[in-house]
């Protein structure tokens, strides 16, 4: 036993971190040292033994935490596996109980008075607090929200994610839902309340909840993922025609490729018609009577295999389509039309060349160089090339690092 301690001891000490070293020095040692832990204590508790470990994580935590405010952990790798250590811990109380009042204190002040990290997650730690435990955590919540400071965003989202964690481990799906409707600042916290009623059973509430979400968060992100949530909710209810309602009434709002495929997968799903011609036809409406909706148009054209369509409202609305869509569309035209892409290829060059405030341009230039010679040789036009290459190379001739560039590449008169 002796020997496991100093064990655990030896490994929780590698956890220790001088807040004067480099944030960008021994992340991976670190990392690892919390990952060797985490590997003894699993062992450990697995074999029975959880009391050893119970105050190793307790002190991992802590000192993770500490380290992880003066460390640069943009990759996310530590805090990770802050995670676990915590997850283990939690698993380690359950099999070693603990005084669950001080556990909760310990628990409610990390949670409210630490960084921000780690995350705390009652519902882990539920069965080790117990009753008790959960009223003191209940308890110290309630006396943290009236002493908190409004100035201090920290602070009352501690509180207040502790109070919906309260209600979500009661089991008591109303009081749950009643606490999340607090604060419906977003589409996630709709998105939570239809979670929650959906897995308690009562579709027809969810159904009720998602659309009033979208109706007050309509835009906002996550939005979508409540839109899908609701499609499924009323497929399951058998009520196709609805979930097809609302695939249609985001497409006619926001015609875009996205919700195209939303509204066609659901109607495969519904067993229901192929609404493709009457989007498409929409489409073209939009975009006859608002040109901006020209890129919309090409994505979907291009996505049902309309490639003649796609190319001529893309050839007329290229400067609507934005540069990567733009560049795309002449790419997949030059595989069956290369004599169509050669005029768009030029232009493409003139304007990289032209782009001053991109010191990487002449290079930039060279891979659409290579497009509209390959885009010459399939259409039986090397002459074409040749000539644009001699008059391109003419009138840049007083461009030493663009003639340079071009020689390396081979591109020469």
């Amino acid at each position: 036993m002796d020997g496991t301690s100093d064990d655990l001891t030896g490994l929780v000490d590698q956890l220790r971190r001088d807040r004067r070293t480099d944030p960008y020095r021994g992340r991976r040692e670190y990392s690892q040292a919390a990952r060797d832990l985490a590997d003894r204590c699993t062992a450990l508790i697995a074999a029975g033994d959880a009391a050893t470990v119970v105050p190793v994580l307790r002190k991992a935590v802590d000192r993770m935490t500490t380290a992880l405010m003066y460390m640069d952990d943009s990759s996310g790798v530590v805090g990770d596996d802050l995670q676990q250590i915590m997850e283990l811990y939690a698993r380690a109380c359950i099999a070693a109980p603990q005084n669950p009042r001080r556990l909760a204190g310990w628990l409610v002040k990390l949670e409210c008075d630490g960084p921000g990290w780690p995350r705390i997650v009652l519902r882990d730690f539920a069965p080790a607090l117990g009753s008790p435990g959960l009223a003191e955590v209940e308890r110290l919540v309630a006396d943290r929200a009236e002493t908190a400071d409004p100035e201090s965003w920290i602070g009352l989202f501690a509180a207040r994610d502790l109070r919906e964690q309260l209600a979500e481990v009661s089991g008591d799906i109303d009081r749950h839902v009643k606490v999340l409707a607090e604060q419906l600042t977003s589409a996630v916290q709709y998105a939570r309340i239809v979670d929650a009623l959906r897995a308690a059973g009562r579709s027809g509430e969810a159904i009720s909840w998602a659309r009033r979400g979208l109706g007050e968060k309509a835009g906002w992100p996550h939005a979508d993922q409540l839109r899908d949530t609701l499609v499924v909710l009323l497929l399951e209810e058998g009520d196709s025609e609805a979930a097809l309602a609302v695939r249609r009434a985001e497409f006619e709002l926001h015609p875009t490729l996205d919700a195209f495929r939303a509204w066609v997968c659901t109607a495969v799903q519904a067993g229901a018609a192929d609404p493709t011609s009457v989007a498409v036809e929409r489409l073209r409406q939009r975009a006859a009577e608002q040109p901006i909706y020209a890129s919309e148009l090409v994505d979907v054209l291009m996505a049902v295999g309309e490639d003649g369509e796609a190319w001529t409202i893309g050839r007329a609305n290229a400067d609507r389509l934005g540069r990567q869509r733009w560049v795309g569309l002449i790419e997949r035209r030059s595989t069956t039309e290369p004599a169509d892409v050669i005029e768009p290829y030029q232009d493409l060059v003139e304007e990289q060349v032209g782009e001053s405030g991109d010191k990487h341009r002449y290079r930039r230039a060279l891979p659409l160089l290579s497009a509209l010679q390959a885009a010459c040789r399939a259409a039986g036009q090397d002459d074409r090339f040749a000539a644009y290459l001699a008059d391109f190379r003419g009138r840049h001739r007083r461009r030493p690092t663009l003639i340079k560039t071009l020689d390396g590449a081979g591109f020469r008169a």
